[in-house]
Order: structure tokens, then C-alpha cells, then sequence
């Protein structure tokens, strides 16, 4: 039981720092586009490599960081049965959930987009517009690194679930235990 605490803490822990690191294209997505807009309609002139830059950096934020936002359970979730449900029916829901439905389609978005992305590697793909940026490459690989960290957090998730329904929840800190996030909402 020692081991699959661990394992959730170490996933976690990946996890939050990927996110908070990646959290601040976000900020550099929001400089970039204002950027875009004042070059376009103030000066009259348009940089399209400034543009390409900031939709690739929009996507490599939102898929790097979805394995921190599904550990922080801020995915979206009909919570009509789920958020009143006790520990342990949530612990079940979450092993079957991620059992049957997430580490599958992790496989499948692994699996199909493996080839395309060793293919953009192969002749580093660069964008399809004209003076747009080069490396597309590098953000198809994305798709890579979000299939890795949301299946391995679903690992932690499935673990953590385990620790549950073994009645060693408290293995885990509290801020990885269920209802942690509320919580924090609370405050």
C-alpha cells in the first residue's frame, strides 16, 4: 500500500509541476495576442509567424496541462450522482472510469497519433502558411505528452482509488485525498 501511495504522489507530482510551468503560456498566449491585434490595427502590419505563435502556444498549454487539471478534478463531470456520492462510491466510479474509458482512449490517441507525429518529425513540419512559424513538429508532439500524463495520472488515479477501497486513504497528504478541491473552493 506504501507503494501505490508513492506512485500517486510521484504521478502528482509530475504532473503539477508540467502544469504549473505550462499555466503561464496562458499569460504569454493573452502578450502575444494583444501584441498581434495593436501590430494589425494600429500599425497596419501583420507578422504571421506572432500569430502562429500564439494559437501553437495556446494548444501546447492546453494539452500539457490536462493531467494537472484532471489530478485538480477540474475536468467537467456530471456531478448530479457524483459530488453527492460518499468516498468510497466515488473511489469505484473512479476506478471503473478510468479502467474502462480513460486508459483506452489514452492508448487510442497514443496509438494513431504516434505515426503522424514521427511522420512531422521526419521532415520537421513547419506551418502550412507562408512565413508562419517553423517546428509544427514540436507541438504535435504534444499530443504525445497528453496522452502520457493524463494516462499515467489516470494510473494515479486508479491507485488512489485502490488506497480508497483498501481503507488506506490516509497514506495519502491531504491534498491529494478525495474532496480536497472542494475544499480549497471553499476557502
Amino acid at each position: 500500500m506504501l507503494g501505490l501511495a508513492w506512485l500517486v504522489r510521484a504521478i502528482s507530482g509530475i504532473n503539477r509541476v508540467v502544469g504549473e510551468i505550462l499555466c503561464w503560456l496562458a499569460l504569454g498566449c493573452v502578450l502575444l495576442c494583444f501584441t498581434v491585434v495593436v501590430q494589425r490595427y494600429f500599425f497596419h502590419v501583420s507578422i504571421l509567424w506572432m500569430q502562429d505563435l500564439y494559437v501553437w502556444m495556446s494548444g501546447a498549454m492546453f494539452t500539457g496541462v490536462a493531467g494537472f487539471a484532471l489530478m485538480r478534478d477540474d475536468h467537467v463531470r456530471v456531478d448530479i450522482f457524483y459530488r453527492p456520492a460518499s468516498t468510497r462510491k466515488k473511489a469505484m466510479a473512479d476506478l471503473f472510469g478510468v479502467i474502462f474509458f480513460l486508459l483506452p482512449f489514452m492508448f487510442v490517441v497514443l496509438h494513431y497519433s504516434w505515426t503522424a507525429v514521427v511522420r512531422s518529425w521526419s521532415y520537421y513540419e513547419g506551418s502550412a502558411n507562408i512565413g508562419g512559424m517553423p517546428g509544427l513538429f514540436v507541438l504535435k508532439s504534444f499530443i504525445i505528452v497528453f496522452a502520457v500524463l493524463v494516462g499515467l495520472q489516470g494510473i494515479a488515479m486508479a491507485a488512489r482509488a485502490a488506497l480508497v477501497l483498501a481503507g488506506h486513504e490516509n497514506l495519502l497528504p491531504e491534498k491529494l485525498r478525495y474532496g480536497a478541491n472542494e475544499v480549497e473552493e471553499a476557502v
